[in-house]
């Protein structure tokens, strides 16, 4: 079972290399993330034509998160997050695929830090965090799946100097997703590719592309029943260097 977490940076622009992608690696679960579409506007027709059931939490122009099953319609089981009423950002979708709970995450990027935007992902990270420990706590097989905007370690970025100032490497950050991981989850990408350089992102700036000037904040975090099913891990890298293609590379992993 191939499970894979793309941030597509809007499904509309990305649709032909979306479509393009589960036709070609017919991934069993796909988390998007970034739709920037409505509710209304989400191309569930296209998603279903290419033979995937959809379920998708919105938000006009920005966040939105989505997950799509091979030939099943996912079972919803939870959007969003408890503990901040007023938070109305789409970025956590809960659903039942296969026997699995999937979340398909879009944490909060935090920039400009310091500053609100950033305390908003702190305090979202810890959210994250309540969340995760209820699902261990329920023993369901669980993956948490999605864009962290969170760059874990030093070899998991192209310069550590380019990016030592933003909200995705600040010692806050970090801390807070080695707080989530030492729950009891694992990181599958980190678990095989311990040595880092693996990049699921590269800036649309700078010809971060051409360059290989990329860095690490799409994650899958496993339960500890799923971890024991963990076949492999890595990131379709190719389609990056598509026509039109999003700024994020689908990032999977396989389950025995």
């Amino acid at each position: 079972m191939k499970i894979v977490t793309y941030n597509v940076n809007g499904i509309k622009a990305r649709l032909p290399r979306l479509v393009e992608y589960l036709t070609e690696q017919q991934p069993d679960v796909v988390c998007l993330q970034e739709l920037k579409s409505s509710d209304e506007t989400f191309p569930e027709a296209d998603i279903r034509a290419a033979g995937y059931g959809a379920v998708w939490h919105g938000q006009k122009g920005f966040n939105g998160v989505a997950v799509l099953t091979k030939g099943a319609d996912p079972v919803e089981r939870q959007r969003g997050l408890t503990g901040e009423p007023e938070d109305e950002h789409s970025r956590y979708l809960e659903c039942e695929v296969f026997g699995l709970t999937v979340a398909s995450i879009y944490l909060p990027n935090g920039n400009p830090q310091p500053g609100p935007k950033f305390d908003y992902k702190l305090r979202w990270i810890d959210r994250l965090r309540a969340r995760a420990l209820e699902l261990l706590a329920a023993e369901v097989p669980a993956i948490l799946a999605g864009d962290y905007n969170v760059i874990p370690n030093d070899d998991d970025v192209f310069s550590v100097k380019a990016m030592a100032s933003d909200a995705l490497m600040q010692p806050e950050s970090r801390a807070g997703y080695r707080a989530l991981v030492a729950q009891g989850w694992t990181d599958a990408v980190r678990t095989r590719h311990p040595r880092g350089g693996v990049w699921t992102v590269w800036d649309y700036q700078a010809g971060a592309w051409q360059r290989d000037a990329g860095f690490r904040i799409d994650h899958l975090l496993l339960s500890p029943a799923v971890a024991d099913r963990l076949a492999e891990a890595g990131v379709d890298k190719d389609y990056r260097g598509r026509e039109k293609a999003s700024d994020h590379a689908p990032t999977w992993v396989t389950l025995r």
